[in-house]
């Protein structure tokens, strides 16, 4: 979700930082979106805008999105974003536009969520009664958190955000179901993680003159790596399939406080000293990863198929029309605040 982005982002550094992690996160669903509306094969029919009404911005088999509720989820992300960073962060950085990132965000967010409605009702998922009241609840508090200002210019209803709130917590359900059988089993092994220090050099001559001054004048490590390193950080921790497979395959097979010969991964050349063979702490979160990384495997394989099988409409044409909106007391940032205030489960591969 692209709430758990802006949280993450909330948490990291300096400006630069910033917009170059939003501009590379936002990119990979600009892939994914086209991929979504190009892809064909022989069951898949792509069509622009035909068939569509006016305020429709796409078309999922027989379920549509219209505009006002796509504004819902662009004009959230865009309040989200300033209110921590101000309303400069959409300034384009190095020619690429962070508002048409963005929006390309957005629209693949409600094409999943549209998408996963329907593979709900395949596979005979619905809300209960309870559930069905927790959705018109919580369209209810946030149409009632709007300002008029904000209701004219969504062009929004109760009645729509209530229909909103059913399908995305229709579209995690599904989601749970779907995962349900995934092993939750993971044993140390799998999820070891490992910490080294590392010293990357540009060639093995240098790499093999730095490991003599390790090995024959006893020179420490971390002092050596702290001077000749091409990177400032020396200190990495990681488990099974997190790093480029030369350096994991001779870090997992040192002893502790064992230095490696010269590592060559791509075009350089590396050496690593073993700090700890096994973290304890480290190894509980990683099995964490790892069964989040079996889930949404899961859930993609099945998910995968199923909306290859769809016809998809896309209004180019009315969905390049739409901008953030910037009129006074458009300040609306809450819908999944008030989401996860009435459905707080598991974390959803939306």
């Amino acid at each position: 979700m692209y709430t758990d982005e802006i949280k993450r982002l909330e948490e990291s550094g300096k400006w630069k930082k910033r917009a170059a992690v939003i501009a590379a996160s936002i990119a990979v669903f600009v892939l994914l979106v086209t991929a979504f509306f190009v892809y064909r094969n022989s069951s898949t029919k792509v069509v622009l805008t035909t068939g569509l009404k006016k305020d429709e911005v796409f078309k999922v088999g027989n379920l549509s999105c219209t505009l006002p509720e796509a504004m819902v989820y662009l004009t959230n992300m865009q309040n989200r974003y300033e209110s921590v960073y101000g309303p400069r962060i959409w300034e384009d950085r190095g020619g690429v536009s962070l508002v048409g990132e963005a929006k390309a965000q957005v629209l693949e967010e409600l094409v999943q969520v549209k998408s996963m409605v329907l593979l709900a009702g395949q596979k005979g998922v619905s809300l209960d009664k309870k559930e069905e009241e927790k959705a018109a609840a919580a369209g209810k508090e946030y149409f009632g958190s709007l300002t008029e200002t904000e209701i004219a210019a969504l062009q929004i209803s109760e009645k729509l955000t209530v229909q909103m709130y059913r399908e995305y917590a229709l579209a995690e359900k599904v989601y749970r179901q779907i995962v349900e059988d995934v092993n939750p089993e993971i044993s140390d092994d799998e999820a070891r993680t490992i910490t080294v220090l590392q010293i990357r050099v540009n060639s093995l001559g240098e790499a093999e003159e730095i490991l003599r001054r390790i090995r024959e004048e006893e020179a420490d490590f971390e002092a050596v790596a702290e001077t000749s390193s091409q990177d400032s950080v020396i200190r990495y921790s990681f488990g099974k399939g997190e790093a480029a497979e030369p350096i994991e395959t001779a870090a997992f097979n040192l002893g502790k406080d064992e230095v490696s010969e010269p590592i060559q991964s791509g075009e350089d050349f590396y050496l690593l000293k073993c700090i700890s063979t096994f973290d304890e702490n480290q190894t509980q979160l990683n099995k964490v990863k790892i069964l989040e990384r079996r889930r949404n495997e899961a859930f993609h394989t099945e998910y995968n198929a199923f909306v290859n099988t769809l016809t998809r409409q896309l209004n180019r044409e009315l969905w390049d029309t739409a901008e953030f909106l910037q009129e006074a007391n458009m300040e609306t940032s809450g819908f999944f605040t008030v989401y996860n205030t009435y459905f707080k489960a598991e974390p959803s591969g939306l």
